[in-house]
């Protein structure tokens, strides 16, 4: 309120502050006064609501205008005191009237040059004006360096020295670090991760060889930098008389488990040799701890991230030191392929190290045609046992000096033999941990509510969206699967946390040390199971990312699929040379599991989208 601002100060014509406009008082009431503003709307207010400005009469508040006057000859004169709007109009314009107030306030309003309501007005010392003038001439300048930054990112164009600055929080969205973005929302985009991804490609700040989805998923994407003990001297047995093979794709770095056989005066044993990890990771340790809260190696097609230490194997892995460290599991199989007697053993071990290629060609020879035959023995029995067929064609994905490398996975032999004899060793130790009450996270698979056991690309395509997801639990339970009525992973304890536990358990036990508990058990699996899935869905996304990427590099491309599901004239086509399943339209007259020839038309890398059509 100005000085002596009684309600009788107020009269119809004054010129008064409301809101910061100027208004008009068209009448004064006893409690409330009318007022008519700089658009016309007349509003009621009480008297504590406005300022006056000047007694008036005004007639239209069109009337008012900025003058330039003497104000900043006025301001030097008043710097560091105070005085009153009236005082301030008559030093600048040399008369007090309702447009020379109006004017007055302004300059007040605006900040710079001083500061106060109309009753009291203080003009502000030098110093303060240049800091002010200062910061407004930054923040101007900011201002033209944004509107600048917009106007090329409208146009897809990007200055690197300037405009980078801009884009952190554009980053920032697309690694699901943040759901907001200004940029985006000044340029009229929603705010969704698939745009500001579209938006750093662009702009060329992300160029497509950026993969998002680990960040996004909240994954680390280096390998762990802790020391690890050495190992331990304890017995062990000397196993290096027997030819192991630690088969493997080319490539691999952690190789974990080899294979042996042994023919014994009882007859046929297995020997399952496994990298001896927990002998340097036991229970609780910093390496423990960390590989829990990583719960898998994450493989990317351009590199991993390892669960545990790179020490572990590379002192451990089987086949990369002469002689290896491994916890061996000695199974005696019958004629039927099943598992007689276990042993379990620390031991020394001799490896050979094979690809899956190099041991395709070498299975007609002993030991490897040997191995092979109680693999082969022993998947008959799980397929007795109600085990779930779905071969689909796989692909391996790999970046090679910035290439990208898209193989399909044959159906080799050799993959049968490896993978047979790590379920053979999974499911002795679940029989040998059950029968001698040593808690481990077992493994298990309901039934598919589906009796069909097709073995056409399309039946496996349908049968597999019956399957549901492995679930692990202190106790044993039927995999049904893997047709094994008791089962764990126990072969890979330098990539999965859960076969690292297996692996603790085992130890402890065969020392005569405590073990876990069922509910120390469950927390493990509980942590293990939380980021394990994540590790898994960042891993199918990175290898979709750079199967568009190389499409990308090869936009004419063109292959053959095989029709897996249909709707009308729309359907799903597997791409074998790919492990894409897009969907497109179909030409007249196609059945499910016709080969369509097709070739790519279109590919949204930001929305791992890639559109396909039949040729």
């Amino acid at each position: 309120m100005s000085p002596n601002s009684e309600d009788s100060l107020f009269s119809k014509g004054s010129l008064v502050l409301y809101k910061h406009g100027p208004a008009r008082v068209e009448a004064v009431g006893r409690k409330k006064i009318t007022i008519v503003l700089a658009d016309g709307e007349t509003v009621r207010v009480r008297p504590k609501d406005i300022d006056l400005l000047h007694p008036g009469p005004i007639e239209s508040l069109g009337d008012l205008a900025s003058r330039q006057g003497e104000m900043k000859t006025a301001w030097e004169l008043l710097s560091g005191s105070a005085t009153t709007l009236r005082e301030l109009a008559e030093l600048a314009y040399g008369e007090y009237t309702p447009t020379t107030a109006w004017a007055a306030w302004e300059w007040v309003s605006d900040g710079l040059y001083f500061e106060g309501g109309p009753d009291q007005i203080v003009a502000r010392d030098p110093e303060a004006v240049a800091e002010e003038r200062a910061d407004r001439e930054a923040r101007e300048a900011e201002q033209r360096a944004w509107d600048a930054f917009l106007t090329r990112a409208q146009v897809g164009d990007f200055n690197p020295e300037e405009d980078a600055r801009y884009l952190t929080e554009v980053e920032m969205l697309a690694l699901g670090q943040t759901d907001q973005s200004r940029v985006l929302n000044e340029l009229g985009r929603a705010e969704t991760r698939e745009n500001a991804h579209a938006l750093l490609l662009e702009l060329a700040y992300w160029n497509p060889t950026v993969v998002p989805y680990p960040q996004r998923l909240g994954l680390e994407t280096s390998s762990p930098d802790l020391a690890l003990p050495s190992i331990p001297d304890e017995d062990r047995v000397d196993l290096t008389n027997l030819p192991a093979f630690a088969i493997d794709d080319e490539g691999s770095t952690d190789p974990d488990d080899a294979l042996s056989l042994e023919v014994t005066s009882q007859g046929t044993r297995l020997w399952v040799h496994v990298a001896d990890v927990a002998a340097l990771v036991p229970p609780d340790s910093p390496a423990d701890i960390e590989a829990r809260g990583r719960g898998a190696t994450l493989y990317l097609p351009e590199g991993k991230a390892a669960m545990l230490p790179s020490q572990a194997a590379d002192r451990l892995g089987m086949g990369l030191s002469e002689v290896c460290p491994a916890l061996s599991f000695g199974m005696d199989v019958d004629d039927e392929g099943g598992v007689t007697r276990l042993e379990v053993v620390p031991s020394w071990v001799r490896v050979t190290r094979l690809t899956y290629q190099q041991a395709e060609g070498s299975l007609d020879e002993p030991p490897l045609r040997d191995l092979y035959r109680l693999a082969s023995v022993f998947q008959q029995r799980r397929s007795e046992n109600g085990a779930v067929r779905i071969d689909l064609p796989e692909v391996r994905v790999r970046v090679i000096d910035g290439e990208v490398d898209i193989k399909p996975l044959p159906q080799l032999r050799s993959r049968v033999l490896v993978r047979e004899a790590m379920l053979m060793a999974g499911e002795a130790t679940a029989g040998f941990a059950s029968d001698e009450g040593v808690p481990l996270p077992y493994a298990t698979q309901p039934a598919p509510d589906t009796d069909k056991r097709p073995d056409d690309l399309a039946g496996m395509f349908e049968l597999r969206r019956f399957m549901s997801r492995t679930e692990y639990s202190s106790r044993p339970g039927r995999h049904a699967g893997l047709g094994l009525d008791r089962y764990v992973q126990a072969t890979s304890p330098l990539r999965r946390y859960l076969d690292l536990v297996v692996h603790q358990q085992l130890r402890a036990y065969l020392r005569g040390l405590d073990v876990l508990d069922s509910q120390e058990l469950m927390a493990r699996i509980g942590a293990a199971q939380a980021v394990a899935g994540e590790v898994g869905y960042a891993e199918r996304l990175a290898r979709e990312h750079w199967t568009l990427v190389y499409l990308m590099r090869h936009p004419h491309w063109q292959g053959e699929g095989v029709l897996v599901e249909r709707w009308d004239r729309r359907g799903k086509v597997l791409l074998p040379e790919l492990g894409l399943e897009p969907t497109l339209q179909l030409p007249g007259g196609t059945s499910l599991n016709d080969r369509i020839e097709v070739r790519v038309v279109d590919v949204d890398l930001p929305s791992l989208r890639s559109t396909f059509r039949a040729i």
